[in-house]
């Protein structure tokens, strides 16, 4: 019994949509619900073969509030009702056992098939009842054994809805007296349907018709006999108001009948061309795992739908004759909005929000037209359900009552099924998938799959359990049903016998994640402990396929990406809790531990700063199994696994542990000393056996890996081992005995044969990846012995290596006598003594500089030019002094003296504070490796001469030019002789290997005579084999410049400037440049080159060239040679050639002339830098590929080791390690590094 005094409802007002689209919906004083009485058969008569009827009287108050268009009767209500109880199994909810055809006879309106589900019974559904144009009934949201059927209604117009079989007699009639107040929320038929306030919401279609113009399809052809139902269903349509008739619409769609098994038609409507025009809208739908998770562990359900769900929602005015459709009887649009339109569950879901946006996640849950009123416990569901029906009395939204059930413990929910229990799968979804036959197509493979993937939360390794149907799916591959997939197929069923019952998390308390990371995939499972049964239940179960490139990650990078993935992947959880991880390593530790700075590991530490996550060590059996049982196949056997712990009494066993075995970490080093290789031994008792050798022949670093494993492992032979794990930081080595990676090069093939030969003296022996961090020990002893000379007089035995754990001052007496620089300033102000060992001169400079110091006490203080005490600081004190004020907290990196008139601004002062300072900016790491390039060029400029015509040529290519030629080229191959300054150039749509030998053949040999030099830069394309056996057949000789220094090509350079200069200005159209070349090459050959002071073509021919404006407008030589007769002319001719010689020496001349001049320039701005082998430098970062730091990316990189200095400045380098560069690099591209 409620109390009308106690019990108030909230009233809503209409809102205003456009001015605030989440109206407050304020409380407002309602009516109560009235006293009923119960009149129930005994228990005892329950137990009987028949079943007595429940008989409810309902006595209505004289105060009570009536409702308009109720009218309830006062007369007691009788419905029979099954008194059996669902079956107890509760791992098979909602099985019934027992008599299907007595169930039949005593439900009037609904029957029940033997598969547990609810069916329409048409012989009594025709009265009080929706038209035939009404959408066919969903599966009930509860079993039929758990609901019962009552009428609010009268004997004549019954009026039937469901209610839980859970609730107690006075709940039930409390429920019951509820029901019948609020008929009207229901819509009994389409009559019954006002249609939601339009002030809420209205649908409207904007239209994108400059992209998508307006579509009128025709008219199919249908059968006579279903046109004429499919009139019917019009005629009904139009009768509940959902139709009008429309004329000169510019969109009309067709409609597509589907059958119903009753002979029944749904009309549906072929809206894809007006969805294609329509944008899409971006109003979101409700997560379903959080709708899920926000539903279950609640006591008391009501479940909701809106009948004809979109039918409810009016069309704009504006927008109805958009979604005119066809039929033989007429053209027709909607004056509600249509199921089918693209932007239809969005409006839907907009509205749903407006009305309980202040009720969501609270009492009520919303997905579209499904509506889930929850309480917990003690709660009285009532309030909940009071308050969402008047607001849906309000607005005039109506519900199916043949959809709802009211009062339930469980019930169906977007696939899943709720209850206080949890969440568990649907028996319906897990039914289909077990009846499933093996798929014989990829088309069913995927369908099998993504059935499973609804479902993956509850299946532990999920992505191991199917490899063998992800393979089916690959590209082209031949769907072959071998014995794994069906293994994988009925394992997978097998699975769904018994799936767990997953549970939402408990704000406040820890997680639990389990991490299982495997070769292809990972396996995750997120619980929490209940406080109060000590036990732990899951929340979600989670697996993945690693791609190809995260399967090449080692180990512990695996464990990084798979951590990262999970914590996104479940954000909605482990964002507001502690999550503690349970793994076999601890990938927190790595990744903060590790000073690598790769993009990933630098993307994984951002993206898990915002999780609070805790590393837990699994010391227990049960954390072992729980996250291997993640990554195994189940067992043959499929009889189910018994839940029940048989001593309950024991909280933990403890795990017996396995004993260690033998270790080996194996290095090689290969740098500019030598080569060495080293390995460690580790036996079971923790003993370190280290072995190393100097490598006296010349090897490459792979194959001092190889050598290094090969020391270690016939080390582990004389030990007598057995059982071997091996580590190495060699991805090759490693992987090539595992068998992963092909061993292709020739040098590596022996050293692999051996290297298997060996294995086979062990009994177990694996190889394993590790990161360089881990394997420091046989890194030092490879690098020991590469860079030690070891002869047979100075072998060395192995070393005991202790680790000091402190500073050695800190056990000791301070050794050093030094004293600090003011020590005797100091001791002459304090006693007016000098030292024992200073002259005559020494005391009198003693006592000059003692004048400006100021003891206090045991401090000693400078007296400055502008009165301050600056405090004088030992040698200790000035470097911490120095490094705190220059790269501290605060520090700017200043200059040397900047930071010392900082220093000195702060108060401190000791004599050599301006020369300290200088030195330690010079060595400051990050100050030498964001300095400003230096432009000054370090050596001479050193100009290249071509010693006749034709000997030397220069080559280079342009491109890719945008936009194409039309005839698709888009590259220019440009060759250029360094002596007439004459330029050869085609285009090209690629430049291959081939169609450069084709050019040097075609467009420079055939044509000039073969060549001394080439000169290119480095690109692929003009270093090959192809230009290699090019060169040997004719004798030249290729050189190459130094990579990203493309003046040591100028000539060619210069020469790629001019030819785009003048191509871009003769374009007109611009994807005809390439017709434009020819007319380039030769104003270029025309043109008078400053380094010569001649053309090409003179230079070449003897003689300038006749331009065509020459022809049209005849100059003086033209006229002349016009009245020349043949044989003067050549006589002519003969001349200019005998005089070609002296136009080229006269040309060389002038081109010495002019590089004199342009060396003295460039001399003038040299800054001498010198480099000898050994020192260490620092070089230029080019940016050539983009660097993640972006603005904040290094200007220099290094440090390097310089190797080989050559006269022209040109430099080699190699790594710290000794791995040489292949390439020079130019001396004014590299600066000296003070470590």
């Amino acid at each position: 019994m409620i109390d009308a005094k106690e019990l108030v409802f909230n009233a809503v007002r209409p809102p205003n949509v456009q001015a605030n689209p989440l109206p407050d919906h304020g409380p407002a004083p309602g009516p109560s619900i009235n006293m009923i009485t119960v009149c129930t058969s005994s228990e005892d008569e329950g137990k009987q073969d028949g079943f007595s009827p429940v008989v409810i009287e309902y006595v209505p108050t004289e105060v009570a509030v009536g409702f308009t268009g109720v009218d309830v009767p006062h007369a007691p209500l009788v419905i029979d009702v099954p008194a059996r109880e669902p079956y107890s199994n509760d791992r098979v909810p909602w099985t019934y056992e027992g008599s299907v055809g007595r169930l039949e006879q005593q439900f009037g309106v609904m029957g029940i098939t033997r598969s547990g589900r609810l069916y329409e019974n048409p012989a009594t559904t025709d009265k009080g009842k929706a038209p035939a144009a009404e959408e066919e009934r969903r599966p009930s949201t509860l079993p039929a054994s758990s609901k019962k059927e009552i009428n609010v209604g009268t004997q004549e117009e019954p009026r039937i809805l469901k209610i839980g079989t859970s609730l107690d007699p006075t709940q039930r009639v409390r429920m019951i007296d509820f029901l019948t107040r609020y008929q009207e929320v229901f819509a009994w038929s389409y009559a019954d349907m006002p249609g939601l306030d339009p002030s809420i919401v209205k649908h409207f279609l904007p239209l994108d018709t400059e992209k998508f113009p307006p579509k009128r399809q025709q008219l199919r052809r249908q059968r006579a006999s279903l046109l004429l139902r499919i009139k019917e269903e019009v005629v009904k349509q139009i009768n509940a108001g959902f139709l009008e008739v429309c004329n000169y619409s510019e969109w009309v769609a067709n409609i597509v009948p589907v059958e119903k098994k009753d002979g029944r038609v749904r009309v549906c409507v072929d809206y894809r061309d007006l969805n294609k025009a329509s944008p899409k809208d971006n109003f979101p739908l409700p997560h379903i795992d959080i709708l899920v998770d926000n539903t279950a562990r609640h006591s008391r359900f009501s479940f909701m739908d809106g009948f004809s769900g979109y039918n409810q929602i009016r069309m704009a005015e504006e927008d109805k004759i958009k979604t005119t459709f066809t039929t033989m009887w007429g053209t027709f649009c909607y004056r509600v909005m249509p199921f089918g339109l693209k932007n239809a569950g969005a409006t839907y879901q907009r509205a749903m929000v407006t009305l309980f946006h202040d009720m969501m996640h609270k009492e009520v849950e919303v997905y579209v037209d499904d509506m889930i009123a929850k309480s917990k416990e003690g709660e009285d569901h009532l309030v909940n359900l009071k308050r969402l029906f008047d607001r849906l009395k309000e607005y005039k939204l109506r519900l199916n009552p043949a959809k709802c059930t009211f009062g339930a413990r469980s019930g169906k929910l977007l696939g899943f099924v709720v209850s206080e229990r949890g969440i568990e799968v649907d028996p319906d979804k897990v039914k289909a998938i077990k009846e499933l036959p093996p798929p014989s197509s990829v088309r069913e493979v995927r369908g099998f799959l993504g059935r499973l993937n609804y479902i993956a939360r509850f299946i532990a390794n999920l992505t191991d359990k199917c490899q063998p149907l992800f393979r089916l799916l690959r590209k082209n591959a031949a769907i072959e049903w071998d014995e794994e997939c069906q293994k994988a197929f009925d394992t997978i069923k097998a699975y769904l016998v018994r799936p767990p019952v997953l549970v939402p998390p408990t704000p406040g308390r820890p997680l639990v994640l389990y991490l299982t990371v495997r070769r292809q995939s990972l396996g995750c499972m997120l619980g929490q402990e209940e406080e109060s049964m000590h036990t732990e239940r899951a929340i979600y179960y989670l697996s993945k396929k690693f791609t190809d490139g995260e399967s090449n990650y080692s180990e512990i990078e695996k464990m990084c990406c798979a951590l990262v993935w999970v914590m996104q992947r479940l954000r909605q959880y482990t964002l507001y809790h502690t999550v503690r991880l349970l793994s076999k390593a601890d990938p927190l530790k790595y990744l903060l531990d590790s000073p690598s700075s790769t993009r990933n590991l630098a993307k994984w530490r951002c993206q898990l700063t915002e999780y609070d996550i805790e590393y837990v060590s699994r010391t227990s059996v049960k954390g072992q199994a729980i996250a291997d049982h993640l990554a195994e196949f189940p067992i043959e056997d499929h009889t189910p696994i018994n839940p029940d712990f048989p001593d309950e009494g024991i909280l933990r066993v403890d795990d017996e542990g396995e004993e260690p075995g033998w270790k080996m970490y194996f290095d090689g080093a290969v740098n500019s000393t030598g080569s060495g290789i080293g390995a460690v031994l580790i036996s079971p008792d923790g003993r370190y056996y280290p072995v190393a050798a100097k490598i006296d022949f010349p090897c490459t670093n792979n194959v001092a890996e190889y050598e290094a494993c090969i020391l270690g492992l016939q080390a582990a032979i004389d030990f007598k081992v057995k059982e071997l794990e091996v580590f190495g930081d060699s991805m090759l080595t490693i992987f090539q005995t595992l068998g992963q990676w092909k061993t292709k090069d020739a040098k590596l093939v022996p050293y692999h044969e051996y290297l298997e030969k060996l294995t086979e003296n062990f009994e177990d022996i694996s190889f394993t990846y590790t990161p360089r961090m881990t394997n420091q020990f046989a890194d030092a002893l490879a690098t020991l012995a590469s860079m030690v000379s070891i002869t047979k007089e100075n072998l060395i035995e192995p070393l005991e290596i202790e680790i000091a754990e402190g500073p050695a001052h800190c056990n000791s007496i301070e050794a050093s006598e030094a004293k600090p620089w003011y020590e005797d300033i100091k001791n002459l102000l304090r006693t007016g003594q000098y030292p024992p060992f200073a002259d005559r001169r020494d005391r009198k400079t003693l006592r000059r500089l003692a004048i400006h110091y100021f003891l206090s006490g045991e401090i000693l203080y400078r007296r400055s030019f502008d009165s301050t005490l600056l405090r004088c600081i030992d040698e200790h004190e000035s470097r911490r002094l120095m490094e705190e004020v220059h790269g501290g907290n605060c520090g700017p990196h200043m200059n040397g003296l900047m930071l010392a008139k900082k220093i000195m601004r702060l108060g401190y002062y000791w004599s050599t504070m301006e020369t300290d300072c200088v030195k330690h900016v010079r060595h400051c790491h990050r100050c030498q490796v964001y300095a400003d390039q230096i432009k000054a060029p370090p050596n001479e400029l050193r100009p290249m001469t071509a010693p006749w015509p034709f000997s030397m040529w220069g080559m280079d290519v342009i491109g890719p030019i945008n936009p194409k030629a039309s005839n698709g080229h888009m590259f220019i191959l440009v060759a250029i002789d360094y002596f007439t300054k004459w330029i050869e150039a085609v285009t090209l749509a690629s430049v291959t290997a081939k169609a450069v030998a084709r050019f040097l053949r075609r467009d420079v040999i055939a044509r000039y005579g073969v060549p001394a030099t080439i000169i290119t830069d480095n690109a692929k394309n003009l270093n090959n084999k192809v230009i290699d056996e090019l060169c040997a057949q004719f004798k030249i000789r290729h050189r190459n410049s130094t990579p990203y220094r493309p003046q040591m090509n100028g000539a060619v350079e210069a020469a790629n400037k001019n030819i785009k200069k003048i191509i871009e200005k003769m374009t007109v159209n611009y994807k005809d440049w390439h017709e434009m070349l020819p007319y380039a090459l030769l104003a270029y050959r025309t043109s008078i080159r400053t380094s010569t002071g001649a053309t090409p073509y003179s230079l070449v021919y003897g003689m300038e060239a006749v331009l065509p404006i020459e022809v049209e407008i005849p100059s003086m030589r033209i006229l002349a040679e016009a009245e020349l007769e043949e044989a003067e002319w050549a006589k002519q001719r003969y001349e200019q050639l005998n005089f070609i010689d002296e136009k080229r020496l006269k040309a060389l001349c002038h081109g010495q002339c002019y590089q004199q001049r342009m060396a003295r320039a460039f001399n003038a701005r040299v800054r001498h830098r010198d480099f000898n082998p050994g020192d260490l430098v620092l070089r230029k970062v080019l940016h050539v590929t983009p660097d993640s730091r972006g603005k904040f990316s290094y200007k220099y990189d290094g440090p390097f080791v310089v190797k080989e200095v050559f006269s022209g400045g040109a430099v080699i380098l190699s790594d710290m390690d000794g791995t040489e560069n292949a390439l020079p690099v130019n001396a004014d591209a590299i600066k000296k590094y003070y470590p």
